[in-house]
């Protein structure tokens, strides 16, 4: 019940409307989040700043010289902020190649976070990369991935259409039937990458096992396949006015079960500073223009950082004008031998 004042008289309002709307604008807000959820991995735009996510097969292509490195990378995403409810994902990974082996190992943890904390989803992952040189200029890496993942949802903050009263809003006990609070399960993924100096390209199939991740102990809830390609060329602009940059046009398709998009821009790396312009467009029945996602970079030594932001352009850019996304990348030189390949020399972010 609310009190209000009127002329010094107190008039009993049966609820607060601007309230209950907004409850219930929140439970749609959630209950899409956790569909979104369920039938998408999370994303990055700044997918070369999170290297072993987007691919397993780039652990270890880290370098310094002529010789391999260790790598930390960081990522976090906040997507769609002014929207409750909204997407949050970080991921973090450290990866490195050792000659003994015959590839890298890379080792990642990744969390995210949808309807404002309604569904949580925790994942920990081992990585090993094999390289094979082709010849002297070209080179193909094969990686596989292994994780335990596990989601969880908060009952508490559930809404369900039975709760609402008709004067008091959610105050009424559901009869949904109750669901487990989270749930564990192996996954695995595979990659290859092919690269040349000025040339790479890669392809990669995650939730190979299609694992349940279902809450009521049924077969419902798989966690379709996801499929990435991703090329790109480096074109050095040797001239006195853009001495030692380069110009880096790339494209990332990717598809999961009816969700596809398609990804193409180019990064431009000018001493300490890297900058980048994307379009993301997503494709089939529902494919409309998307994104329009700047990036501005820096780096200092080993240490590399990127700021990008996603301006939306398509019909939702009223409700969610734009998502931001940081990343941290820092490498350093591992006392060994030179390596026996020629490094990877894709886009720093």
């Amino acid at each position: 019940m609310k009190l209000q004042k009127n002329d010094n008289i107190f008039v009993k309002y049966p609820f607060n409307l601007k309230s209950m709307m907004k409850k219930i604008y929140l439970f749609i807000a959630s209950c899409a989040a956790i569909f979104q959820a369920y039938s998408q991995d999370p994303e990055f735009s700044q997918f070369y700043a999170a290297p072993v996510y987007t691919n397993p097969a780039m652990a270890g292509t880290a370098f310094c010289g002529r010789n391999s490195a260790g790598r930390m990378s960081l990522n976090y995403r906040n997507q769609w902020p002014s929207l409750p409810g909204t997407f949050r994902s970080f991921n973090a990974s450290y990866d490195q190649h050792y000659d003994k082996i015959g590839g890298g190992i890379g080792l990642m943890a990744t969390y995210d976070r949808a309807g404002a904390g309604l569904l949580t989803t925790t994942s920990l992952s081992g990585v090993y990369s094999y390289v094979l040189p082709v010849n002297k200029t070209f080179f193909l890496r094969a990686g596989l991935q292994a994780s335990f993942v596990q989601k969880a949802i908060d009952h508490t903050k559930l809404r369900f259409g039975d709760q609402i009263h008709p004067t008091q809003g959610f105050v009424l006990p559901t009869q949904e039937p109750t669901a487990n609070s989270s749930v564990i399960y192996p996954n695995f993924a595979a990659g290859f990458l092919a690269y040349s100096e000025k040339f790479y390209a890669g392809f990669a199939m995650h939730n190979i096992t299609q694992p349940v991740q279902s809450f009521y102990s049924n077969n419902d809830g798989i966690v379709p396949r996801r499929y990435t390609f991703h090329t790109g060329v480096v074109i050095p602009l040797d001239n006195k006015r853009f001495s030692q940059a380069t110009f880096s046009p790339n494209a990332l398709f990717m598809m999961q079960q009816n969700f596809t998009q398609l990804n193409f821009g180019f990064y431009v790396n000018k001493g300490p500073i890297v900058t980048g312009l994307w379009y993301r467009q997503t494709l089939g029945t529902y494919g409309n223009s998307d994104a329009l996602m700047v990036l501005l970079g820096f780096r200092k030594d080993r240490f590399k950082f990127g700021y990008s932001y996603d301006i939306t352009v398509s019909s939702a850019r009223a409700a969610a004008p734009g998502s931001h996304e940081v990343s941290a990348t820092v490498d350093w030189c591992l006392r060994d031998r030179p390596l026996r390949f020629k490094p990877l020399r894709c886009p720093d972010f």
